[in-house]
């Protein structure tokens, strides 16, 4: 399982996406859902992959 964990301007942990079944589908949820997080004041999404217990990357969502 997946899932987004997004993070404000000091890198702490705002809220967390629903879950995915793979990265491919938390991906393409992240690709046309970035903009609305970024206007409700997300900075940063981190990418969780609970099985491995880790962050798989992490990406700014700022719109320069």
């Amino acid at each position: 399982m997946f899932d987004w964990a997004y993070l404000d301007s000091v890198g702490e942990e705002i809220g967390r996406s629903d879950r995915f079944d793979d990265p491919d589908s938390a991906e393409e949820w992240i690709s046309v859902s970035w903009r609305d997080l970024a206007d409700i004041g997300v900075e940063e999404v981190a990418l969780f992959d609970h099985a491995r217990g880790c962050c798989v990357y992490r990406m700014g969502l700022g719109i320069e």
